[in-house]
């Protein structure tokens, strides 16, 4: 796996982070509530049996509310559980009380590990990320383990990173074990991309 960390990538990520720090308790809550909306929307969420997601942590764009929503409509929602070596096992999230303080300041289901393959069962697999380009390159954390998830998941299933507004269309450099997705999802709206090859 090559590194993640190459100076581009840092200079890019870091200035988005700032971004997000910057950005107003208010302008979050705000967003999290429509990206909520606009998620649901989405005709692949709308018929997803099983939607793999994440809990966001910081500045993130809320997860929340939309893992609220997606609970109360029947989805079964998988949730990542970060393992020592940075790859993410899967556990099927219950709601909030179930979920546990681990590594990192991350939230997690307390639940039983159902191992990383499991992302590959998902009719819609939500990531998380700081930046998307027109093509689908998404700029993550820099740890890789979203790059490890996204290569289980099988060619055409709905991959979608969750941003705000002025993290979209961002020029991303991209690695060789970069993998894309097919959308981003943003308090304006869901955005298809390339292909996500």
């Amino acid at each position: 796996m090559g590194s993640a960390q190459t100076p581009a990538k840092t200079a890019v990520r870091d200035r988005l982070l700032t971004t997000r720090r910057r950005r107003p308790l208010a302008e979050r809550n705000q967003a999290s509530a429509a990206l909520r909306d606009v998620v649901l929307a989405a005709p692949e969420v709308r018929g997803a049996a099983t939607v793999a997601a994440y809990v966001s942590v910081g500045t993130e764009p809320g997860t929340g509310l939309l893992l609220d929503a997606l609970l109360r409509a029947g989805r079964r929602v998988l949730l990542p559980v970060l393992l020592p070596d940075g790859d993410l096992d899967w556990a099927v999230h219950t709601g909030d009380r179930d979920l546990v303080t681990a590594s990192r300041g991350l939230l997690e289901p307390r639940g039983p590990r159902l191992g990383p393959e499991a992302v590959a069962t998902a009719d819609v697999v939500l990531v998380p990320g700081v930046a998307v380009d027109a093509e689908g390159l998404r700029l993550g954390r820099g740890g890789g383990s979203y790059d490890r998830a996204l290569a289980r998941v099988p060619v055409g299933t709905f991959t979608c990173v969750l941003l705000y507004d002025d993290e979209l269309g961002v020029e991303v450099p991209g690695e060789p074990h970069d993998r894309r997705v097919l959308a981003a999802a943003t308090p304006s709206g869901v955005i298809r991309l390339a292909d996500g090859g």
